[in-house]
């Protein structure tokens, strides 16, 4: 059985992300008072995934986390069909190893998300930048100010850069809305297209199955809920709605320029290029390996981004143009399952079944197309270029950095994985002793006491090697949300579990 997607039940920042919104807001509230909530919520203007033209100006969504379910009482059955990750939360202790959240990065330290800091609820606020505040205002009101107690996330439109000074938002997965993939017949070759399951509850994922989630018994309450795809006698919960993750990383970009300045010896040209293999793309957003297809028609940033995405590393095996450790090759490695691999059906489905020759690397990581997420992060901060970032930093300096945010309908198996066995990992493509140049915590781990190296290949078994690497992104907050569709937002409002008695 498969549907068309009811795009008036969906949030529109699973389709749309809202970047061409310049102005953002996020409020992590706390519910105080239940029925001023469920007020608000019933009322809340929220923007579906419905396209318009002209498409509007203004756009607000809803997030929430086991404990904002659990403040509106959503009844425990429900709750517990959540997944195992949503319900536990970002802070497990084991979650926090597997994370990186550790000594600097430790929910101890976080502003936010951490003991009585967690939100119940995330609302996001999208304008464009001179409309934001009024949008916020005519959203909000009297009710709202009755129903929570907020703290404030902004961002700052710094133009498509983040605060390191490199394009962001280039590669990301286009989402297969159609459903016309089938999973069914696998997929060898890497692609961009990514079953519509991967970021979306109730439709097949890249495994031709569906995702978990809970569905509940038709009553009077759950009546108005779409029914389960793969089980037509119940009412789905999960479907049109997603997860989000969601992690405060402060920048330190002046550590970062400084670090690459002092092995750079000054070279204003050397840094750049240093730089550039850290991240795995140029500044500008060209990838460090060609691009394999003709560029696409037309001009402007849409279509470079579109162009700048179009490449495998099919062409750099040894990470001798891109290296390995690169930011870009870890958190999304593309074809690395089979490089330099023939390009014969026969002798792929011969590699897949594990017969034929055996090649460098030929098993280190798993196919890509199962780990993909979709990122609708903002930065915040003042712009600060490389030469600026040389100097010492003003007294009380505001902090920078980015507000990430993805989207994906599976945590273990997309964020989760992504950031344990690709970004964190010191053990990542068979190298060792260094972790994500960005994101790695730089702590030293049980078999690996060194986590601070980064590595070039130059060719014939030779590298460069980069030692001491800084910690250069801190995690200050975060947390698991559940993303419904415009029905289940309804429901959570209204559902009204029996409190525990005694």
């Amino acid at each position: 059985m498969k549907s068309e997607v009811d795009f008036g039940d969906v949030q529109g920042i699973v389709r749309f992300g809202y970047g061409r919104l310049k102005g953002a807001s996020y409020a992590l509230a706390r519910i105080k008072n239940l029925e001023a909530a469920r007020s608000w919520l019933l009322s809340a203007p929220v923007a579906t995934a419905v396209e318009r033209d002209p498409p509007p100006t203004t756009a607000l969504q809803l997030a929430f986390t086991v404990e904002g379910l659990k403040a509106l009482r959503v009844p425990d059955a429900v709750i517990g069909a959540f997944s195992h990750e949503f319900v536990s939360g970002m802070t497990q202790e084991s979650r926090s190893r597997r994370l990186g959240d550790l000594e600097a990065n430790s929910p101890s330290n976080w502003t936010w998300g951490y003991g009585h800091e967690v939100p119940h609820l995330l609302v996001m606020f999208f304008a464009q930048s001179e409309g934001l505040d009024a949008f916020k205002e005519s959203s909000t009101g009297a009710v709202w100010n009755d129903a929570f107690e907020v703290t404030w996330l902004y961002t700052a439109d710094l133009d498509g850069i983040e605060p390191f000074g490199f394009v962001d938002g280039i590669s990301q997965p286009k989402v297969d809305w159609e459903q016309q993939r089938n999973m069914l017949e696998g997929q060898i070759d890497y692609g961009n297209m990514v079953a519509l399951g991967e970021f979306l509850l109730g439709y097949r994922n890249e495994y031709g199955k569906y995702t978990d989630r809970p569905l509940v018994d038709t009553n009077a309450g759950t009546a108005d809920l779409l029914p389960a795809e793969d089980a037509p006698e119940k009412k789905d919960i999960g479907r049109n709605g997603t997860y989000l993750v969601m992690r405060d990383l402060q920048q330190d970009v002046r550590r970062f320029w400084q670090f690459l300045n002092k092995h750079a010896h000054g070279d204003a040209a050397f840094m750049e290029r240093l730089a550039s293999a850290m991240v795995g793309r140029t500044r500008t957003g060209d990838p460090l390996v060609p691009i394999q297809r003709e560029p696409i028609a037309g001009i402007g940033p849409e279509a470079d981004e579109v162009r700048q995405n179009q490449f495998t590393y099919e062409s750099d095996p040894e990470g001798i143009g891109c290296p390995f450790g690169a930011h870009v090759r870890r958190a999304n490695p593309r074809n690395t399952d089979y490089p330099g691999r023939p390009a014969t059906l026969l002798s792929k489905v011969v590699t897949m079944l594990g017969f034929g020759p055996k090649g460098f690397r030929d098993d280190l990581i798993s196919s890509v197309r199962y780990h993909r997420i979709l990122r609708r992060g903002r930065e915040y901060g003042s712009g600060l270029s490389p030469q600026d970032a040389l100097a010492p930093a003003p007294p009380n300096e505001p902090s920078r950095g980015l507000h990430f945010i993805c989207l994906n309908g599976n945590i273990l198996r997309q964020f989760e994985f992504l950031q344990n066995a690709w970004i964190a990992n010191t053990k990542f493509a068979a190298m060792s002793g260094e972790s994500d140049p960005l994101l790695g915590n730089r702590q030293p781990i049980w078999a690996c006491p060194v986590t601070t190296d980064f590595n070039i290949p130059k060719g014939d078994g030779l590298r460069q090697r980069f030692n001491g690497l800084e910690q250069f992104v801190t995690v200050r907050g975060g947390a698991y949300f559940f993303l419904p569709s415009l029905r289940v937002l309804r429901y959570f409002a209204q559902v009204d579990a029996p409190r525990a008695q005694g």
